[in-house]
């Protein structure tokens, strides 16, 4: 099938993964590096590095202020208000601690925290937790046949005891977008926070944050091409004067005596210690590296291949997929072969796909499957990549029954 990526060459790696026979379709959980991004980061370390906001050398300026623009143009991709509502973290899972952490005081015995049926473990855990702290009641949205949240579920759930609503713009086992809008309107009805995790989402659009209405909104930069190990959490402003401070130690306090501090508002006063800096820069690379490019033509492209991958796997038999995907990633299950099998025998062919459950166990349970295998596509795939999906996946079946 010919479905040429024009931004293949923008990715290093790739080269380097043709020459050993390897075909990479795994970007939900990491995506590949391009040359912007590393350019970037060898020039950060290569220009001298310093600590930011705590020196008067010019070493240390220069990287405050790389810091800060990089803070800046998180804001201006984002929409949001201000650079203000940005606080870096090391990750979505971070980010979304954070809130679990600093809302706690806003929660007590019978209130409601609702999530959905679909959450990555990084949006089931944190709210758990919080729920068993304080006595609170996790409340969870069913989804339909395609892998949406029921709205006409949702709107008998979320109600006066609802204090906080926590889902996903975007599953990353079932690859559908969720009706977010009409969610957060019902949580904004009831005076419920808001929070959406974006770590899947982030990367194919629709983060248009002042447009979205979310009060929290999290993803991380290694899923949209850039580095790992930071992440971010956009709060709209009144919002995140309400978090209570969760982590201590240096540049987020004013004042600090031996028994009393005062510490900085947001953002600075959610970043404690030393924040990755060189991930913070380079996720600015990422971000410019995404805005240079065409966005209609790289999601025609990721949807060409999604309905490739999608009508390739129909086809075969035994093969079921989970859900009714809309953004570059398909699970599916195969009649009476185990998941971890065929990945093993799909690796061992130079297919890199993911199996297992996704950090998704409950939804794997409801299910009624023990794990799947997912694809997942980038904008450096191409039909190619997909061929030899293919070619393996038949070659694996044929071993394996």
């Amino acid at each position: 099938m010919v479905l040429h990526s024009p931004w293949r060459a923008d990715f290093p790696a790739l080269s380097l993964f043709e020459a050993q026979g390897q075909t990479y379709l795994d970007s939900a959980a990491t995506a590949q590096k391009p040359q912007a991004l590393i350019d970037a980061l060898t020039g950060y370390y290569t220009s001298g590095v310093a600590n930011v906001h705590r020196a008067q050398h010019s070493p240390a300026e220069r990287v405050t202020r790389l810091y800060e623009a990089a803070r800046q143009r998180v804001a201006s991709w984002l929409n949001a208000a201000s650079s203000s509502q940005i606080v870096f973290t090391r990750g979505t899972t971070e980010a979304l601690n954070l809130l679990a952490y600093g809302l706690e005081h806003r929660l007590a015995a019978g209130d409601e925290i609702v999530i959905s049926a679909l959450e990555h473990h990084a949006n089931l855990l944190p709210w758990q937790q919080l729920a068993l702290r304080t006595q609170a009641r996790l409340v969870i949205l069913p989804l339909d046949a395609r892998g949406e949240i029921e709205l006409d579920a949702a709107a008998r759930l979320i109600g006066p005891r609802t204090r906080i609503l926590a889902v996903s713009q975007l599953s990353n086992v079932l690859g559908r977008w969720q009706p977010v809008e009409a969610l957060l309107q019902l949580a904004r009805a009831q005076g419920a926070i808001t929070v959406v995790d974006g770590a899947q989402a982030s990367v194919h659009g629709r983060h248009d944050l002042q447009a979205l209405g979310c009060d929290f909104y999290a993803f991380s930069a290694h899923k949209l091409y850039g580095p790992d190990g930071v992440g971010v959490l956009y709060g709209r402003a009144d919002c995140l004067d309400r978090l209570k401070h969760w982590q201590f130690g240096g540049e987020m306090v004013r004042r600090a005596g031996f028994h009393s501090a005062d510490f900085h508002v947001a953002p600075m006063g959610l970043e404690a210690g030393t924040p990755p800096i060189a991930g913070v820069i380079g996720l600015s690379a990422a971000l410019d590296y995404l805005c240079s490019l065409d966005a209609q033509a790289v999601r025609r492209h990721e949807q060409a291949l999604l309905e490739h991958l999608v009508a390739g796997l129909s086809v075969r038999e035994g093969v079921r997929l989970l859900g009714e995907p809309q953004a570059a990633l398909a699970s599916f299950v195969v009649d009476d072969v185990h998941h971890a099998d065929l990945a093993q025998l799909l690796g061992e062919q130079g297919v890199a796909v993911r199996g297992g459950n996704h950090c998704a166990m409950p939804l794997m349970q409801r299910l009624g499957v023990p794990g799947a295998i997912r694809v997942s596509l980038g904008l450096y795939n191409d039909g190619e990549d997909l061929t030899r999906f293919f070619a393996a996946l038949d070659q694996a079946l044929e071993i394996l029954r």
